[in-house]
């Protein structure tokens, strides 16, 4: 097993970049040997990362040495990065969720991506995961549905099955059915159905799944003809049926993914959340929500896109 060594000494009167180093140190997860003494397992990022602190450190006059070292035995470092007490202490904060969720079931889920976004960083340094992180990873990802359910009554569940090209010409000029007070998914999945699907879509929305007529193409809901599968959202789902590969459209499948069934947080998902919680709780005309929300995700897509050709 090959680590990184990083030795560094700092004259005592520069407070700031002692600061910024150990900051930085902390943050990438480094164990401390001894003052002034930091590991990492060999990886390029850490190689790169401690060249840049170790040049910081010697213009403010400090003195820096990076070097390998090579174990025979993993176990000799490796107890230095044991992070189960981080997801130990991130378990404790689940069971207040969900009696939260009985009263505030907005705040229940503001709270939920806070704990998802600790986790996700206790997992960036986790170098030697274990069963820890596979226990708190299901552990989220139930809390995640059972919120998901009870903010959205009849919410798919998971299948498996092939997931076939369509033609989209076949798609034009049709009446298309999901659950009535949509969220993330099936107000996402509404947006790129008449952004790129069927511009003149025309939108049911259902008291119940059993009620969507036969003439109807159903989506986001047990037996529809769109729905979760192989892992996918109904977005995602919708995105590979019709090859849509649109310059942009995959970060907002990501997006979308996390907000209806979590994993890994994209930066802007917090930001959408609050945006769409605001309009499904002050807009109660689904038809109107939609269209609402449809100015929300043109624009996402406008700057996904820009920064996808910059």
């Amino acid at each position: 097993m090959k680590w990184i060594l990083l030795i560094l000494s700092l004259p005592t009167p520069n407070a700031t970049v002692r600061m910024r180093v150990w900051r930085t140190l902390k943050s990438a997860g480094a164990a401390v040997l001894r003052d002034g003494v930091y590991l990492l397992p060999q990886r390029q990022e850490h190689q790169q990362l401690f060249d840049g602190l170790a040049q910081e450190v010697e213009a403010s006059e400090g003195s820096a040495y990076v070097l390998l070292v090579d174990t025979e035995d993993a176990s000799q470092f490796s107890g230095l990065f044991d992070r189960r007490d981080d997801y130990a202490n991130l378990l404790q904060e689940l069971p207040p969720l969900k009696e939260l969720a009985t009263s505030s079931l907005q705040e229940a889920t503001r709270q939920l991506r806070k704990l998802r976004k600790n986790f996700t960083a206790i997992t960036a340094t986790d170098f030697f995961p274990g069963e820890a992180q596979a226990q708190t990873q299901q552990a989220l990802q139930q809390l995640e549905l059972q919120l998901n359910r009870q903010l959205s009554p009849n919410e798919p569940h998971e299948h498996t099955g092939e997931i076939p090209r369509l033609d989209i010409s076949l798609y034009r000029g049709r009446l298309w059915a999901t659950r009535k007070r949509p969220w993330v998914d099936r107000l996402a999945s509404a947006w790129l159905v008449r952004r790129f699907i069927d511009p003149e879509a025309r939108f049911m929305w259902l008291q119940a799944p059993e009620d969507c007529p036969a003439d109807a193409l159903g989506f986001d809901f047990d037996g529809a003809s769109f729905t979760h599968l192989n892992g996918k959202v109904t977005f995602e789902v919708l995105l590979e049926s019709f090859g849509l590969d649109h310059p942009g459209l995959a970060r907002m499948g990501a997006l979308v993914h996390f907000l209806d069934a979590g994993g890994i947080q994209p930066s802007e998902a917090s930001g959408l959340e609050q945006i769409l919680w605001g309009l499904r709780n002050s807009i109660h005309d689904d038809d109107q929500l939609i269209a609402t929300a449809n100015g929300v995700f043109d624009a996402l897509l406008a700057a996904f896109t820009d920064k996808e050709t910059v």
